[in-house]
């Protein structure tokens, strides 16, 4: 019996001294792993280019940019004949013609609201201080600015003003009105504010700068018009007193289609 319990007893001793069943780690959670690949992943995305400087905004040109491209260039002519400034021609054209869209300008081509005065030509009745008040009428605009400076030139009240420098364009603005070109109190201000907002004293610097070997034809006056919204070959001879045919023929044309923007050389006779 005892032999048995002994027996018994070494049995269970040799079974605790066994070896332990091994602890198994478990592996890592598969969502952890997947965590880390994605921010392994977001880690070596190639970084996003930074985003382009906004381009300034491309201004608009307005009928007073088309009025200065069209006429600048008789403008310049009238201050080298006439010692008007271009800037002072240029503003009044564009103030007194209302950029060339005003009735007068698009009727009679009298961009300066040049009253009859005597004037044996042809005649238009517009509203003005009064109404139907006579004003002058032009075959065509060149003349209009021919005559502008003939006004100014042949009367005694303008005679200082050409004593002034020819880049004085603020007592030339003041000036005018001083010697009665107009009863708006303002005048001076309009005129000074167009020259400054456009650099009209630019084409002055251009007169004075310019070599005066240069012949000018003084039969024939050229100028560059830029088609706006509206033009018409029809529209633009009732505007310079010339045939369509011979627009057509100075710039090439095979139609009579215009696009915006094209360029046309416009020759009309003064």
């Amino acid at each position: 019996m005892k032999i048995r319990i002994l027996i018994v007893i070494i049995s269970c001793f040799i079974l605790g001294c066994g070896p332990k069943k091994g602890v198994v780690t478990k592996k890592k959670n598969s969502k952890e792993k997947t965590e880390i690949e994605a921010v392994k992943k977001e880690t070596e995305k190639t970084p996003e280019p930074t985003s382009k400087p906004k381009e300034k905004p491309v201004k608009k040109r307005t009928s007073v940019d088309n009025y200065i491209d069209t006429y600048a260039a008789i403008a310049m002519d009238e201050m080298r004949t006439s010692k008007i400034p271009a800037s002072i021609t240029l503003a009044q054209g564009i103030l007194e013609s209302g950029s060339g869209n005003g009735r007068l300008a698009k009727e009679a081509n009298n961009h300066f609201g040049i009253k009859c005065h005597g004037w044996k030509g042809q005649k238009i009745y517009h509203d003005d201080d009064r109404r139907q008040e006579c004003f002058r009428k032009y075959k065509a605009a060149a003349t209009s600015y021919k005559d502008h400076s003939e006004f100014l030139t042949g009367r005694k009240r303008y005679a200082g003003l050409f004593k002034l420098k020819p880049t004085d364009y603020k007592g030339w603005a003041r000036g005018l009105k001083v010697a009665g070109y107009a009863t708006d109190r303002k005048y001076p201000q309009k005129l000074i504010s167009l020259i400054e907002r456009y650099e009209l004293y630019k084409y002055d610097q251009q007169v004075l700068g310019a070599k005066t070997d240069v012949k000018v034809d003084t039969e024939v006056t050229a100028i560059k018009h830029i088609v706006v919204k509206g033009d018409t070959l029809y529209s633009l001879s009732k505007r310079y007193g010339l045939a369509v045919d011979t627009i057509k023929s100075t710039n090439n044309l095979n139609s009579n289609t215009l696009s915006l923007g094209q360029v046309l050389l416009i020759k009309s006779n003064n």
